[in-house]
């Protein structure tokens, strides 16, 4: 009887317009007859569209995946042709959403132009750009300083830094055509602490291109932001920890708690946990926060921010 009743609110909300119910489990299973008595959220993001870099694994993975369980068509880009094909079945088998995969070297002008002129030939508007594509940290030893050399520094800023430059500056005059859109940049904590040179030359100089585009764009009805993610749980993660746990004598259980213990909840946070936030941020009902930098950790470090 609730239940039934539950769905008839429901029914009547979506006709008058107050609700439009987000492509989620959550929301399947209020359709299906379960009763839930939190407040239905609409992040208002069905029928925009995502353009993903580095989507294929890992957090730019989680961010499509959520993206398109709120309703938006993405298309992924990574360097990877069968990595790209297998995310892209994958992820429309479970979200039901267009999927459009495209390789790209983001080191490349060339290579982004083009994958820029794809994503909108696909879609007709890109309404959301993540920059995440960036070689992974964390998950070997930090060059030390005699170890840095030209070569690579250059390479990881390239991809990195200019790379989201680059796919910033294809993106934005179609966004200011449109007179909406956001950018977010996905970079790391390491923009707060010292422990790896390039790490946190890299991820402060894109702090800096994320206000700096702010400021330009924001006129424009685009808001720019960057996400810092600490020590993130992905696929690579199960690989980490096996080899530390072979190097040291310990169980993976008590490597992953070590790996925990430098955060305040106490555990690895998720890419899901990352991609909740970055599908906030792509919202239109993220409009307060811009050029702004969310710290996405689980709490690291004492400073306080502010």
């Amino acid at each position: 009887m609730v239940s039934a009743v539950f769905k008839t609110v429901v029914g009547l909300r979506r006709s008058l317009g107050w609700v439009r119910l987000p492509r989620t489990p959550a929301s399947r299973a209020c359709a299906a007859g379960a009763f839930d008595r939190r407040r239905i959220i609409d992040l208002q993001l069905n029928g925009k569209t995502a353009l993903v870099t580095g989507g294929s694994r890992g957090i730019g993975k989680a961010i499509a995946r959520e993206l398109a369980l709120e309703g938006v068509d993405v298309a992924i880009a990574a360097r990877d042709r069968a990595t790209l094909d297998a995310t892209t079945e994958e992820l429309k088998h479970e979200t039901g959403r267009k999927i459009v995969p495209i390789e790209v070297d983001t080191g490349s002008d060339e290579s982004v132009q083009a994958m820029v002129a794809a994503a909108h030939s696909e879609f007709g508007h890109i309404d959301i750009l993540v920059n995440n594509a960036a070689k992974a940290g964390g998950q070997g030893p930090v060059p030390t300083l005699p170890e840095i050399t030209d070569e690579h520094f250059f390479d990881d800023m390239n991809v990195k830094v200019l790379g989201y430059l680059r796919c910033a500056r294809e993106v934005a005059p179609l966004m200011q055509q449109q007179g909406w859109g956001r950018i977010i940049n996905i970079s790391g904590l390491a923009a707060r602490q010292a422990g790896s040179t390039i790490g946190s030359m890299r991820n402060v100089a894109v702090s800096a291109l994320t206000k700096n585009l702010a400021e330009e764009l924001g006129p424009s009805g685009i808001n720019v932001t960057v996400v810092h993610p600490g020590l993130t749980r992905t696929e690579k993660t199960a690989e980490v920890v096996a080899a530390r746990a072979s190097n040291s004598g310990q169980s993976a259980e008590e490597v992953e708690a070590q790996m925990a213990s430098g955060n305040l909840v106490r555990q690895l946070i998720d890419a899901s946990d990352i991609a909740n936030i970055v599908v906030f941020l792509a919202s239109p009902k993220s409009v307060a926060i811009n050029g702004d930098a969310i710290a996405a950790g689980g709490g690291v470090g004492r400073a306080i921010h502010y």
